[in-house]
């Protein structure tokens, strides 16, 4: 597994004021939207290609396309859908697929509870989006899920990570085809297995739903 971290300062300011236990649900939603555009960059860098001939009002050129089965994008409810509308801003041609994952809080292991994804994905490049790296139970789960339905590589994308949850994926992923984009790696997971210094429950921070 290839991990990336984009280390930009850019990505460093939107990520300390997305920290402040002080940021609204509002300002929360459009920095994750943000960040997302910019960890889009990274995380496409390998999106393939086809070559394409194009006439400019001055002369006809060669150019590229995005190839054909389209890529598909995978974000893992809830915390993930507050990255979808980035990553397709960037991305507009491709498809979308969700997996619905939860934490077993007493065994810290993913369950999955909902999918809609093609059958079949023989061919296709998935970019899976899931706001927090922690264990790396998810993104482990994930992987298998898309390799089972044949997908040729798997890129995910977290806005924070952890040594433990990159360890994981590494596991996870095997000798297959995957890479991981961060924005930050974080120093590790506490005694409840939430990352520190972290930004606390994603999805609760994006949707107000704090106790």
């Amino acid at each position: 597994m290839r991990v990336v971290v984009a280390d930009h300062p850019l990505i460093t300011h939107k990520l300390t004021v997305l920290r402040d236990t002080r940021t609204p649900p509002p300002t929360f939603r459009q920095l994750v939207d943000e960040l997302m555009t910019l960890l889009a960059y990274e995380a496409t860098r390998e999106v393939r290609v086809d070559s394409v001939e194009i006439e400019t009002p001055v002369a006809r050129t060669t150019g590229v396309k995005i190839s054909e089965p389209a890529p598909l994008i995978v974000p893992i409810l809830r915390a993930g859908l507050g990255m979808l509308d980035g990553m397709v801003k960037m991305v507009p041609t491709a498809e979308v697929g969700f997996l619905g994952m939860k934490r077993n809080e007493e065994t810290l292991s993913p369950e999955t509870y909902a999918e809609r994804l093609p059958d079949d994905l023989s061919g296709r490049q998935c970019f899976v989006l899931d706001p927090m790296l922690a264990t790396g139970g998810s993104l482990a789960a994930a992987i298998d899920f898309l390799f089972a339905r044949g997908a040729t590589d798997v890129t995910a994308i977290c806005v924070l990570g952890t040594p433990e949850g990159i360890a994981a994926g590494r596991t996870g992923a095997g000798d297959r085809n995957v890479t991981l984009v961060l924005g930050a790696l974080d120093d590790g997971l506490n005694d409840q297995a939430y990352i520190v210094p972290g930004l606390g429950d994603a999805g609760d921070r994006l949707y107000g739903t704090i106790d």
